[in-house]
């Protein structure tokens, strides 16, 4: 079993038995499993971050109507399916974050987008694993409060790696 076979299987199991999943107890109890594109080694980049001179403070409009703050950190520029696209990463006291809308949001994957957090690599490189891509919690249940993605991170080419919809 790979890595990512593995982090999957196990984030079915957290979903499914244990008190930190984002389900209700009803839906814990017909759960066989999140649904999830076949891994995509052509989604799994090593990136240069284009950084912003000034760290620009956001603030991102969540599913409850909230608000939550986050600094535009800089730019990432990379290749799908042939066409050349890019997304703003942000950052804030926790990490780095990149909430991320698809063009198959909605039909495959979740509307309000999905989210990953990039792992610093050092020398300003980014490893951004889209394989990896998550639906926030909200997805799951209305309860929860999520982070709506910036018009910025929209794309318009399909990102076919990482958690498919919970449901329709």
């Amino acid at each position: 079993m790979n890595e990512l076979t593995e982090f999957r299987k196990s984030k079915d199991d957290l979903f499914a038995r244990t008190d930190q999943s984002p389900l209700t107890g009803e839906q814990k109890q017909t759960f066989k499993g999140l649904s999830y594109f076949p891994e995509n080694p052509a989604l799994r980049l090593e990136v240069k971050v284009e950084e912003f001179p000034t760290k620009e403070k956001i603030q991102m409009q969540t599913s409850t109507d909230g608000i939550q703050t986050y600094h535009r950190f800089g730019r990432i520029h990379f290749t799908v399916e042939g066409q050349e696209t890019e997304l703003t990463m942000y950052g804030d006291e926790q990490g780095y974050f990149l909430p991320f809308v698809d063009s198959q949001s909605g039909k495959e994957t979740y509307p309000a987008g999905r989210y990953l957090e990039p792992e610093p690599l050092g020398n300003g490189r980014f490893l951004v694993d889209f394989n990896y891509a998550y639906n926030p919690y909200c997805a799951y249940n209305d309860q929860w409060s999520c982070p709506l993605t910036p018009a910025e991170n929209h794309l318009q080419v399909p990102i076919r790696a990482g958690e498919k919809k919970f449901h329709d």
